[in-house]
C-alpha cells in the first residue's frame, strides 16, 4: 500500500489499515476501524473515548495514541496539524522524509541511520501510563514531555545495582550544571552511529566525550555522569531531548580498555593515576523491553574527592579520528575545560589565571559539601503498617470480605513458612505459583494443609472449555412443550469460587507427567501465551472489575515471567489501583520493579508496594485487620457434644453451605460500629435476602429481633414430624415451603435452619453442582466425626428456587445412597427442605397439606401487630420507609392500591428522559416477567457510560451516585452466590409492574423491549452476559407453568401474551423477529414465531418460520413436531372456514395440508427415536389426531356420500381396498396412494401410544378430578388414557359397514371390519381396554366388554386369532374378571394359558403386552399348580427377561424419575383369574382426594388400611446383598422393589406384596418377616 508516500490527510481507509497493522494493533480493531471508516483525517481526531466505546483494550488504546502522535510530529504531517510557521521554508518541507511509520523517528538516530530498534509493541509490554491525565487534543504534538512522553529517573550515582533497567522512549531529566557538587551533573549523548563504527573509532569517540567532561568535572570539582544512547540533540523532529533510544554493545571491553588507554595517552603523566581515580569505570543499564538485540545506556560516573584533587587542575588532549588516515589524532594542545551550565567548554586563555587562582576556593567548597554529605541524616521510617492497611482495606479498621485475593508469588524458603498464616485466613480465589518445588516444601505445601485447592497448570486453567466441562452444572430449560433446548445457564465457574485455584506457572518437580520445570527463556517461548490467556479469563469472564485485588508476594529473586504476570494484570485492569506488591527484601522488589517499569514507572509501583517490612510484621499486621477471629467452627454430634470443622474438611464438600453451631462467633464484635449493624439490618428490610449475621446480631440484641411468622411455627412442627417418624417412612424426607415473592418465605427456611442448628446437621445446596456431586458431599458431612454412622443425626439441606427435575435426581440419589449402606435407619436420614416462590402457593399447599407450607402476602392479626411495631421502630431509627420499601409493602399485605400509589409517589418528579430511568424499565421488565431476573452490576455501569473503574473504596457508592433518588430507591443490590458478580434488581416483582405501567406512558411495552434488543452496550458486556442472555431468552420464550407454581399455564410467554392481547400480534411478531436476529438465529425462536404465526392464522408465514427452524436443527423432534402443528391447525382451520362452493382443487389442497402434516409428524416420530435423552411422543397424538380429521373431512365429501343406514360404505370400500371412485381416479392422482395408506399409519400411532401409556404412569394434571372435563385440545396432556379411547372410536367409526362384505365374513375386509367394531366399542387396544376398570360405570364396563368378546369367535383354541387379536381377547378376559368374576363370557384361566402358549413356543417377536399377560397368566397359582412344574417357571423366565429388554429399549437414557413405571394389578388371595387384583380396585378403597391419596401411596400408608390388607396376598421372599428375591414354581426369581431403600440390609426373609408391570414385578411394603410391628422395616 502506497501511504508512506501520502501525507496523512491524504490516506483512506485502506491506508489506515495498513499504518494500523504495522505498528501492531491487534487485528480484530484495525477491522472494527476499518468497519467505522477512519480515515487520515478521522484517525488525526481520534480519541480515547471514541475507541473505547468500540471496545479497544487501554494497552491497545495507549500504543495507538501514542504512535498518532509521533505520527503527527513528523514535519510534513505537523504542517497539516497546524498553520505554516514563517520559520519554516518550503525548502525544509521538500526535503523533508515522506511519513514512514514502520520506522518512526523514535527508531531512527539523529543523523538518520537505522537503529533498527523495531519497535514491535503489543499488549505483553506496553500497557497504559499510570494516573490519570487530563484530555487534549490528539491532532498536534505534545506540549511538553509529561504529556508526550513518560519521565524516567537516572541510574543512583555509583550505584553498581545491575537490576536497575531503563525503558526505551522514556526520558531523563534535561542536562544539567553545577548543583552542590555532590549532586551530579548530567550530560547525554545519542552515540547511535558512532556505536555501529570499528573498534577504533568507537574508541576513540567514545574517549574524547568522557575525557573532556571529566576534565571539566574535575576541574569544578563537581560529581557527574556522562550517558551514551541519550538523545543529546532534537535537530531532527520526533525526538526529545533526554529520550532513551539505547545502544548496542557488542563488546564491552572496547569501552572499558578506551578509557583505560586515552586516560594515559590525554592526561598529563603527573595527574593520570588521580584521573583514573576519579573516572569510574563505564556502567552498562539494560533497556528494555528487550528487543532483536540488547540495548543498552552506557554511563561514566565522575567523582572529584577532595582528597584526590585538593590543589590539581587537569588539562587533556582530546582524540580525533582522521578518516584519511584512518588514525586517531590528539589534539596538539593541552585544554583546560569546565563545566559552563550544561555544557562543557574550554577555559579561555585570558581566563587561565584566574581560573587557577579559583581552585583553593573550589577545593574548600568540595571538602565543605563531602563533610555535609558525610553526616548521617535519620530518616523518618515509613509508616509501612499503615500504607499496607490503606492498600489493602482502604485504612478501614478491618478487610472487606466480599473481596477476592489473586496470590502472585515465588519461592517461599523454609524459613518465611511460619510468617504466611494470613494468608490462611484471605478469601483467596487463585494462586499463581513459580516455585516448581512450593508442592513439596513451599507456600502450596503449606496451604492445602488448612484448605482445599483445585491444582491446574497454565494450559489447563487457561482453556476455558476444561474448567467449563469439569465444574459446570448443565440444565436442560424448559421454555416450551415443543421445544427444547440444551443451553447451559449454570455457572461454569461456580467451582473456582469455592475452592482455590492453584496454578504452576513453572511445572512441578513431585508431578509425574511431562510438566517440568524450564529456564527463562523456554517458559517466555513456551508458557507465556497460557499466562495470557488466563489472565485475560479471569479479568474479563470470571471475576467482577474491583471485586478482586491482586497480590503480589516477592519472597525470592525476581525472574521475568513474575513480572509478565504483573504486565498482564496490569493490561488488563487499566492500572495498578487494585494491585499490592509485598516484598520484605528492597533488592527482590527492585529488580521486579526496574522490570515492571516498562509498564508502569517506579514512582507509581512505590504507590503500591510495601518493602521493607518483615514478614513476620506482616503476618501480624493483617491478621490484626481481619473481621474475624482464628477459631475453629463445630457442629453437632449424635452423642449431644461437639466436633471441629477445619476449614479444609469444610472446603471439600463445596457443594454445601454448612451452618455451623457458633456460626459468626468469630466475627469481631468490637470492630462493627453502630453504623454498619444498623446498614445490615436496613439491607435485610430493603429486600435483600437474609444473612446469618442477621440472626447472629438479633442474638446479641444488637440490632432488632427477626419476625417469626405463623409459617416458620408450621414449618417447625413439619419438621418434628418427619424427625419423630409420623408418617414419613423413607430415608429422605421433603418439607416444602412455597412462598409469594418478597413473603419471607426465605427467611423463614433460614429461621428454621437457625434454630436447628445445634441438633442437627444444617447446610444450604448449591444448585449449580450436580446432585451427584451433592449427593457425596451430603453423606459426607452426615458422617464427619460420627462413631457409628447408623445414629449418625439427621442432616437437614435447604434448596432454593430448584427445578423439579434436579430436585427428584437429588433425592434419587441420596436414597439410593443411604440404601447402599445397608443400614436401619429409625429415622430419615436427610431432610429437604425446598423452598420456591410461587404465585399461588396456597393451592400448592392444598395438594400435600402435610409436608408442605405456604407462606402468603396476607398477614394474621398477630403479624400485622408485630409488622407495625418493628416498622416504628426502625421509624424511630430516623430510617425513611422509601429505603425499606419491601417491608413496607409487606406491612401492608401488598395491597395493589397501595402499591400504586406508593410507587407513583416514589416517581413524582422523575426525568423519564435521563439513562438511569432507562435502566429502571429495562430491568422491570425482566424483573417482572421473568422470575428471579437481574442486571449485573457491571451491565448497569456499563450502559450509564461509567469507567471500568473506580475508586476502589467507593466502588458501590460511585453507581449509586450516578442514580436518581427515584432509582436508588427502587434498585437494590444483591451478590448472587452462584454467579458471585453484583447485580441489580428492583425490589418487588409487583413494584416491577407498577414501574413498567406508570413509567410507559403511550410508549407499548413491545416497543420497550424492541429497545432494549438494540442497547448494544448491554448485549456486548462481557461480565454476567450468559446470565443477561438467558433472561432475554426467558422473557420471549419461557412459558408459564402451574407445575411451577405459576398462575396459569400458557402457550407463549408472559410476555409476548401480554403484548398479544394489549397491542396486537403483529407487534409480538416484530419483536420476536428482532430477537431472533440479535440472538444469532435461534432456531428455537424461529420455532416461537411459527407458532405464533399459525396460533393467529398466518399459515404461509408458520410454515417459512417452522422451516427456517428446521433448516438450524433439522433433526430435532419438537420442532419437527412444530411444522406439523402449522399444518395441521392450517388444515383445521381451512375445514372449518369450508363452504359448499369449494371446488375441487381446493379440497385437493385441503388433503395436501393434512398429508403433509402426518408426514411432518412421522418425521418428528422418527426424530424422538434418535433422541437418548428424551420421550418425546407428540408426533403420535399429532399424526393420530390430523389423520381423524382428514377421515371427518373425507366422510363430507360428496363421492363418499353417507349411506341411508348412516354408514361410509364408499369410503371405506376406497380406503381398504383398490376401488377408486371414477371421479376422483384422475384428479386424486398424486393422493390415492398415500389416503389408502392412512389406515394402517393411524393404527401404529395409535397402538404406539396404547403401549407407551401401558408402561408408565400418566398421572392427571394436580387440580380436582373435576377438572379433568378439559379442552379436548388439552385433553392429550391431563387424560391421555381418555383422548386415546375418544380417538380409537373417532378412527373405527370410519372403517366399519356391515353391508359392504356381508357375503364373505372369511374375507381380509371382514375380518378387518369386525376388528373395527371391537375397536370402536373400547376393545381394540391394551389401554382401552384396561380403561374400562377406571369407569365409575361398572355395569355399562361390563356390559361392553361383554359385547366385545361376542365380536370374538366361539372357538379361540380352533379358529386361530391374529396376534393383536389375541392380546386384546386374552386381557378383555382378565379385565371382565376384576370387574364381574361371574361373567358366563368369561374362559377358565388354564384355557387362557393354552391360548398364550403362542406366545413362548414361536420365535418370533410380539408385543411388550403378550409378555406381560404371560407372567399374569404363568404366576404360581395354588389351584391350577398343584405340581412344581419348572417348564412354567421357564415361560415365566422369558416373560420376564423379555420385558426387562424391552423396558430398556424404551426408557433409552431417560432417568427413571421422569417415566416411573405403572404397576397395573396385584396379586390377590382368590384363584385363577380371581387373584388377579387391578389397581383401581385398591385405590376405590382409599380415602381422600386425588393427592392426597397420591401421597399415600408415595409413603406406603396405604398399607394400614384393612380393606386393602384383606384383598391382597401377601408373599415371602429373602433379601441378598440389598437384592429382593421370591420363588416361582421351582426357580427363585429377582424382584424389583419399588424403592431401593426400602430393602432390609444384610440376609433376611421378608414378606411383601406383588405387582405386575411392563417391567416385570414389583415388591410393594417390604417387611422382615416374624419382626414385631414396632422393629419393622419401614418401606413403601
Amino acid at each position: 500500500m502506497d501511504y508512506e508516500t501520502l501525507p496523512l490527510s491524504e490516506w483512506d481507509e485502506n491506508h489506515v489499515r495498513c499504518w494500523l497493522e504495522s505498528i501492531g494493533i491487534k487485528k480484530e480493531y484495525v477491522e472494527k476501524l476499518h468497519v467505522e471508516e477512519v480515515t487520515g483525517p478521522a484517525l488525526r481526531e481520534l480519541d480515547e473515548s471514541f475507541l473505547r466505546k468500540m471496545g479497544m483494550k487501554g494497552g491497545q488504546i495507549h500504543i495507538l495514541i501514542r504512535k498518532r502522535t509521533e505520527l503527527l510530529q513528523l514535519p510534513q504531517n505537523a504542517q497539516q496539524a497546524k498553520p505554516p510557521s514563517s520559520k519554516t521554508s518550503n525548502k525544509t518541507a521538500t526535503q523533508t522524509d515522506s511519513v514512514r511509520p514502520k520506522t518512526t523517528p523514535a527508531q531512527k538516530s539523529p543523523s538518520g541511520d537505522s537503529s533498527r530498534a523495531a519497535d514491535k509493541t503489543s499488549r505483553e509490554n506496553t500497557a497504559p501510563a499510570p494516573g490519570k491525565r487530563q484530555r487534549r487534543s490528539n491532532n498536534s504534538p505534545p506540549k511538553n514531555t509529561e504529556e508526550g512522553l513518560q519521565l524516567s529517573n537516572c541510574r543512583p550515582f555509583r550505584s553498581q545495582n545491575t537490576h536497575f533497567k531503563y525503558v526505551k522512549d522514556k526520558v531523563l531529566s534535561p542536562e544539567t550544571g553545577v548543583n552542590g557538587l555532590i549532586a551530579p551533573c548530567h550530560e547525554y549523548k545519542s552515540f547511535a552511529i558512532a556505536a555501529e563504527l570499528n573498534k577504533n573509532q568507537l574508541q576513540s569517540k567514545f574517549a574524547c566525550e568522557v575525557i573532556r567532561f571529566a576534565s571539566a568535572c574535575m576541574n569544578i570539582r563537581t560529581n557527574g555522569t556522562i550517558h551514551f544512547g541519550v538523545m543529546d540533540s532534537v535537530e531532527e523532529g520526533g525526538w526529545t531531548h533526554g529520550q532513551i533510544i539505547g545502544i548496542k554493545v557488542n563488546e564491552r571491553e572496547h569501552y572499558v580498555d578506551a578509557l583505560d588507554d586515552y586516560i594515559k595517552k590525554c592526561f598529563s603523566k603527573s595527574v593520570q593515576e588521580v584521573a583514573r581515580k576519579c573516572i569510574h569505570p563505564p556502567v552498562f543499564v539494560e533497556v528494555i523491553p528487550k528487543e532483536q538485540e540488547q540495548r543498552f545506556v552506557v554511563e561514566v560516573d565522575i567523582e572529584p574527592t577532595s582528597d584526590l584533587v585538593k590543589s590539581k587542575f587537569f588539562e587533556v588532549l582530546l582524540p580525533k579520528y582522521h578518516e584519511g588516515s584512518k588514525k586517531v589524532i590528539l589534539t596538539k594542545e593541552r585544554t583546560l575545560y569546565q563545566r559552563l551550565g550544561a555544557k562543557s567548554e574550554p577555559v579561555e586563555h585570558n581566563d587561565l589565571a584566574t581560573f587557577i587562582q579559583g581552585l583553593s576556593e573550589r577545593d574548600a567548597q568540595r571538602e565543605k559539601a563531602e563533610l555535609s554529605s558525610a553526616q548521617v541524616h535519620t530518616e523518618v521510617p515509613q509508616n509501612l503498617g499503615r500504607k499496607l492497611s490503606i492498600l489493602l482495606n482502604d485504612g478501614k479498621n478491618y478487610m472487606d470480605t466480599s473481596l477476592r485475593y489473586i496470590l502472585v508469588t515465588n519461592r517461599c524458603e523454609t524459613r518465611d513458612l511460619n510468617y504466611i498464616n494470613f494468608l490462611m485466613h484471605l478469601n483467596i480465589f487463585c494462586v499463581f505459583d513459580f516455585d516448581e518445588d512450593s508442592s513439596v516444601s513451599g507456600l502450596y505445601s503449606r496451604y492445602r494443609e488448612h484448605h482445599a485447592t483445585r491444582p491446574f497448570f497454565l494450559q489447563d486453567f487457561s482453556n476455558e472449555s476444561k474448567i467449563s466441562n469439569s465444574v459446570s452444572q448443565k440444565h436442560s430449560w424448559d421454555f416450551a412443550s415443543e421445544s427444547k433446548t440444551g443451553a447451559s445457564a449454570s455457572q461454569k465457574h461456580s467451582c473456582l469460587f469455592d475452592q482455590t485455584s492453584w496454578i504452576f506457572c513453572n511445572g512441578r518437580s513431585d508431578f509425574l507427567g511431562d510438566e517440568k520445570p524450564c529456564d527463562e527463556n523456554t517458559w517466555i517461548r513456551t508458557k507465556k501465551k497460557y499466562l495470557k490467556k488466563a489472565i485475560t479469563h479471569i479479568c474479563d469472564e470470571i471475576l467482577p472489575q474491583g471485586s478482586f485485588i491482586v497480590l503480589f508476594l516477592l519472597l525470592s529473586p525476581v525472574q521475568k515471567p513474575l513480572v509478565d504476570t504483573f504486565q498482564e494484570f496490569y493490561t488488563e485492569m487499566n492500572g495498578t489501583e487494585y494491585i499490592v506488591c509485598i516484598a520484605e527484601s528492597r533488592e527482590n522488589y527492585e529488580k521486579w520493579a526496574y522490570l515492571a517499569q516498562a509498564s508502569c514507572s517506579i514512582k507509581t509501583l512505590e504507590q503500591c508496594s510495601v518493602v521493607g517490612m518483615k514478614l513476620s510484621h506482616i503476618d501480624a499486621t493483617i491478621q490484626k485487620m481481619l473481621p474475624s477471629k482464628a477459631q475453629p467452627r463445630h457442629l453437632p454430634v449424635s452423642t449431644g457434644g461437639l466436633c471441629v470443622l477445619p476449614s479444609l474438611e469444610e472446603e471439600k464438600l463445596f457443594s454445601l453451605e454448612i451452618l455451623c453451631v457458633d456460626q459468626c462467633d468469630d466475627i469481631k464484635l468490637d470492630l462493627l460500629s453502630e453504623k454498619e449493624i444498623q446498614e445490615i439490618e436496613q439491607n435485610f428490610y430493603r429486600g435483600r435476602k437474609i444473612i446469618w449475621k442477621n440472626f447472629w446480631l438479633a442474638d446479641r440484641k444488637r440490632c432488632g429481633e427477626i419476625i417469626e411468622r405463623k409459617a416458620c411455627e408450621d414449618a417447625s412442627k413439619l419438621l418434628d414430624d418427619i424427625l419423630q417418624g409420623r408418617g414419613f417412612n423413607c430415608s429422605v424426607a421433603k418439607l416444602k415451603i412455597f412462598h409469594h415473592p418478597g413473603s419471607g418465605g426465605s427467611t423463614i427456611a433460614r429461621q428454621v435452619l437457625w434454630k436447628r442448628r445445634k441438633d442437627l446437621r444444617c447446610a444450604i445446596i448449591k444448585t449449580s453442582y450436580l446432585p451427584a456431586t451433592v449427593c457425596e458431599h451430603a453423606l459426607a458431612f452426615r458422617d464427619y466425626e460420627e462413631r457409628d454412622i447408623s445414629h449418625c443425626l439427621p442432616v437437614l439441606l435447604l434448596i432454593e428456587d430448584y427445578d423439579e427435575d434436579y430436585l427428584d435426581e437429588l433425592k434419587n440419589e441420596l436414597m439410593d445412597a443411604v440404601a447402599i449402606r445397608k443400614t436401619i435407619f429409625p429415622r430419615p436420614s436427610f431432610i429437604l427442605m425446598c423452598c420456591r416462590r410461587s404465585n399461588d402457593p396456597e393451592r400448592l399447599c392444598k395438594f400435600s397439606p402435610t409436608d408442605t407450607v405456604a407462606v402468603t402476602h396476607k398477614l394474621t392479626d398477630l403479624e400485622k401487630s408485630l409488622f407495625k411495631t418493628k416498622l416504628d421502630k426502625l421509624q424511630q431509627k430516623d430510617v425513611k420507609p422509601e429505603f425499606i420499601l419491601t417491608f413496607v409493602l409487606m406491612c401492608e399485605e401488598f395491597n395493589a392500591t397501595y402499591v400504586r400509589d406508593f410507587v407513583g409517589h416514589i416517581l413524582q418528579g422523575i426525568d423519564r428522559s435521563s439513562r438511569d430511568t432507562c435502566l429502571m424499565r429495562y430491568v422491570a421488565l425482566l424483573n417482572f416477567y421473568v422470575p428471579n431476573s437481574y442486571l449485573s452490576l457491571s451491565h448497569c455501569e456499563a450502559f450509564l457510560g461509567l469507567g471500568a473503574y473506580t475508586e476502589k473504596k467507593a466502588r458501590a457508592y460511585d453507581f449509586k451516585s450516578h442514580l436518581s433518588e427515584q432509582a436508588r430507591m427502587i434498585f437494590i443490590e444483591l451478590r448472587e452466590s452462584t454467579t458471585y458478580i453484583s447485580s441489580v434488581q428492583i425490589i418487588h416483582c409487583l413494584v416491577a409492574k407498577e414501574i413498567l405501567h406508570q413509567l410507559s406512558g403511550n410508549e407499548p411495552q413491545s416497543q420497550l423491549a424492541m429497545t432494549l434488543l438494540q442497547e448494544k452496550t448491554l448485549f456486548e458486556n462481557r461480565f454476567g452476559r450468559e446470565e443477561f442472555i438467558k433472561f432475554i431468552r426467558y422473557l420471549f420464550i419461557r412459558r408459564d407453568k402451574r407445575s411451577r407454581g405459576d398462575n396459569t399455564d400458557t402457550l407463549f410467554s408472559p410476555f409476548i401474551e401480554h403484548v398479544c392481547k394489549a397491542e396486537d400480534c403483529e407487534k409480538a411478531i416484530a419483536v420476536l423477529k428482532a430477537a431472533y436476529e440479535l440472538l444469532g438465529k435461534d432456531p428455537f425462536f424461529a420455532q416461537q414465531l411459527a407458532r405464533l404465526h399459525y396460533n393467529n392464522e398466518k399459515f404461509k408465514d408458520a410454515e417459512h418460520w417452522a422451516g427456517v427452524a428446521k433448516f438450524h436443527l433439522p433433526n430435532d423432534s419438537y420442532i419437527l413436531d412444530t411444522e406439523g402443528q402449522v399444518y395441521r391447525k392450517w388444515f383445521s382451520f381451512m375445514v372449518d372456514k369450508m363452504s359448499q362452493d369449494d371446488n375441487p382443487e381446493s379440497i385437493i389442497h385441503k388433503i395436501e395440508i393434512a398429508l403433509k402434516a402426518m408426514k411432518c409428524f412421522k418425521a418428528a416420530q422418527q426424530a424422538a427415536k434418535a433422541e437418548r435423552e428424551s420421550m418425546n411422543n407428540v408426533g403420535y397424538f399429532g399424526e393420530v389426531e390430523v389423520g381423524c380429521r382428514l377421515l371427518k373431512f373425507l366422510s363430507t365429501i360428496q363421492v363418499f356420500h353417507r349411506s341411508p343406514d348412516g354408514e361410509y360404505s364408499e369410503l371405506v370400500k376406497y380406503l381398504i381396498t383398490d376401488y377408486i371412485p371414477n371421479d376422483i381416479a384422475k384428479p386424486w392422482g398424486r393422493l390415492h396412494s398415500r389416503l389408502k395408506g392412512l389406515r394402517q399409519n393411524l393404527y401404529n400411532a395409535l397402538e404406539w401410544i396404547s403401549e407407551d401409556l401401558s408402561y408408565f404412569q400418566t398421572d392427571k394434571n394436580q387440580e380436582n378430578e373435576e377438572e379433568d372435563e378439559r379442552d379436548e385440545k388439552e385433553e392429550q396432556i391431563y387424560n391421555p388414557r381418555k383422548w386415546l379411547k375418544r380417538q380409537s372410536e373417532v378412527y373405527a367409526r370410519f372403517f366399519i359397514s356391515t353391508s359392504l362384505f356381508e357375503g364373505n365374513q372369511s374375507s381380509p375386509e371382514s375380518q378387518l371390519i369386525r376388528r373395527m367394531n371391537i375397536y370402536k366399542s373400547g376393545g381394540g387396544s391394551v389401554t382401552n381396554i384396561l380403561s374400562f376398570l377406571s369407569d365409575k360405570k361398572e355395569n355399562r364396563s361390563i356390559e361392553k366388554l361383554e359385547k366385545i368378546l361376542s365380536c370374538y369367535t366361539e372357538n379361540p383354541l380352533k379358529d386361530r386369532l391374529e396376534d393383536n387379536d389375541l392380546i386384546n381377547y386374552i386381557l378383555c378376559h382378565i379385565t371382565l374378571a376384576c370387574l364381574s368374576p361371574g361373567s358366563a363370557k368369561l374362559l377358565p384361566a388354564n384355557t387362557l394359558r393354552q391360548l398364550s402358549a403362542r406366545f413362548f413356543k414361536a420365535r418370533r417377536p410380539y408385543p411388550a403386552s403378550a409378555y406381560f399377560l404371560l407372567t399374569l397368566l404363568y404366576w404360581p397359582d395354588e389351584a391350577l399348580d398343584k405340581e412344581p412344574n419348572p417348564e412354567k417357571d421357564e415361560i415365566l423366565n422369558t416373560a420376564l427377561q423379555t420385558l426387562k429388554r424391552l423396558y430398556e429399549i424404551k426408557m433409552k437414557d431417560v432417568p427413571t424419575r421422569k417415566k416411573r413405571i405403572y404397576t397395573h394389578f396385584f396379586l390377590g388371595k382368590g384363584y385363577g383369574l380371581a387373584k388377579i387384583v387391578h389397581k383401581t380396585r385398591i385405590d376405590n378403597l382409599i380415602r381422600g382426594s386425588l393427592h392426597e391419596r397420591r401421597m399415600k401411596w408415595l409413603h406406603g400408608t396405604i398399607w394400614n388400611v384393612p380393606m386393602i390388607r384383606d384383598s391382597l396376598k401377601r408373599v415371602s421372599g429373602w433379601t441378598k446383598d440389598r437384592k429382593l428375591f421370591m420363588r416361582g414354581h421351582v426357580k427363585e426369581f429377582r424382584i424389583l422393589p419399588l424403592h431401593h431403600d426400602s430393602v432390609p440390609p444384610g440376609n433376611e426373609n421378608v414378606t411383601f406384596y406383588l405387582g405386575f408391570s411392563f417391567n416385570g414385578l414389583v415388591a410393594f411394603n417390604i417387611e422382615v418377616e416374624n419382626a414385631s410391628p414396632a422393629s419393622r422395616t419401614p418401606a413403601v
